[in-house]
């Protein structure tokens, strides 16, 4: 018997559909994992399912909000521009050698919120770099990867405090199940179907070959050039290794790379961002030439301008995306704070680097090439969501041609 009010047949159906559709693991592969300590219960369905699908080795890594905050409630001040850089060595290692990646996401957006924000920063900042090694071959598609959800509890009270925090998860839970499609008879199955809705979506974007894409909402009129020989991606890709995958387990998104040196205007966040355990909200920034030259929020400000510095490319955009208001996730009324959902409930941009797959032939381009064709580099990839019932969005061609893509937060 347990007291979970997490339906045990569901949590094996999304293990089932996170390691078949979202991570597609090939038989002989191993698989690097990622969770929070209290997702250890899908972990476990993941491991089984991905021994059943011919994994050769499992190996789980676990992260503990407790130990977190311990490191700023107890640690020296020289802690905060430490990381485990020895271990995405070691990630990026397994990379090579064909392991597949998935991380669980589920833990307390808002952890962070009472720290330091200095602090918080100067940690993000050192781990982005840490990562690095191993955040090239995901952000080059150079393996098969996938992200999915686990309803952890503290993210569930987060999300619904009025509730009892068992009825809390419960909740979480369901909408979890529900944007990753395994609340269906046959998830796979649906799967298929969604996959087949956004690569339709794909194929007329990368007919048109827009240069720019022009956004106007309240508080937006931005215009987002597209980099050049840039291509449409969404839902099922494939990889460099050859196989096909679900980096998202759920997507709503069509998404490709902006040109780094080509984006002007003002912009509105219409939701929050939670960021590394802190909370951004009413984000607006303005662009010149592709870089950001102001930037304010109503909530967590500060968060936003370390960010922003990072580095060179953390001012300027890496992915812009788009959703339409009537996906699944915007019509559940939920926010959930965080970007695995929010970002599948509003068309979206991202500061900082560039997926390269987003290019004609991307797989073979180098990072100059990369950048020439106006691709961004960073140690940074930070969604976060501009569009609503009231995004219209113009595809503008070469020849200054304007095209309708969204009417009112919908495909036009």
């Amino acid at each position: 018997m347990t007291d979970s009010p997490i339906d045990p047949t569901l949590v094996q159906r999304l293990a089932d559909v996170a390691v078949r559709t979202g991570l597609n693991l090939q038989p002989g592969q191993e698989l690097v994992l990622t969770a929070p300590i209290d997702a250890a219960p899908l972990v476990r369905a993941v491991a089984a399912a991905a021994y059943e699908a011919g994994a050769s080795l499992v190996t789980p890594i676990f992260s503990d909000p407790g130990v977190s905050l311990a490191r700023y409630g107890k640690a020296d001040d020289e802690s905060f521009d430490t990381a485990a850089g020895w271990l995405y060595e070691g990630m990026a290692k397994a990379f090579e050698r064909g392991a597949a990646r998935m991380a669980i996401v589920g833990e307390d957006p808002m952890l962070l919120a009472e720290q330091d924000a200095a602090k918080v920063s100067r940690a993000g900042k050192a781990n982005s770099a840490a990562y690095k090694p191993a955040l090239e071959k995901i952000a080059n598609f150079e393996i098969n990867w996938s992200i999915c959800a686990w309803p952890g509890k503290a993210w569930a009270e987060r999300m619904f405090p009025e509730l009892d925090p068992s009825e809390a998860q419960a909740k979480l839970a369901d909408a979890i199940f529900a944007a990753s499609r395994v609340d269906r008879d046959d998830p796979v199955a649906a799967w298929a179907e969604h996959n087949a809705t956004l690569r339709s979506r794909t194929e007329w974007l990368n007919e048109q070959r827009f240069s720019a894409l022009h956004f106007k909402s309240p508080g937006t009129d931005l215009t987002v050039g597209l980099a050049d020989d840039h291509e449409w991606h969404g839902g099922a890709s494939e990889a460099q290794n050859g196989v096909v995958c679900n980096p998202n387990i759920p997507t709503e998104e069509v998404f490709t790379t902006p040109h780094a040196h080509r984006v002007d205007g003002t912009v509105r966040s219409t939701k929050p961002l939670s960021h590394q355990g802190s909370l951004i909200d009413g984000i607006e920034v303005t662009f010149k030439d592709g870089r950001i030259i102001e930037a304010k929020a109503d909530v967590g400000g500060d968060i936003l301008r370390e960010l922003i510095a990072t580095d060179e490319g953390a001012a300027r955009l890496g992915e812009v995306a788009l959703v339409p208001h009537s996906s699944p996730i915007s019509q559940s009324g939920l926010l959930f704070y965080n970007t695995l959902f929010d970002e599948n409930a509003a068309c979206h941009i991202a500061l900082g680097q560039c997926y390269s797959k987003c290019f004609l032939d991307g797989a073979s381009l180098s990072a100059e090439e990369v950048a020439e064709k106006g691709g961004n580099a960073s140690l940074i990839h930070v969604d976060w969501m501009i569009g609503g019932a009231d995004t219209d969005i113009d595809g503008i061609k070469p020849d200054g041609t304007r095209v309708p893509v969204f009417r009112g937060g919908e495909w036009a």
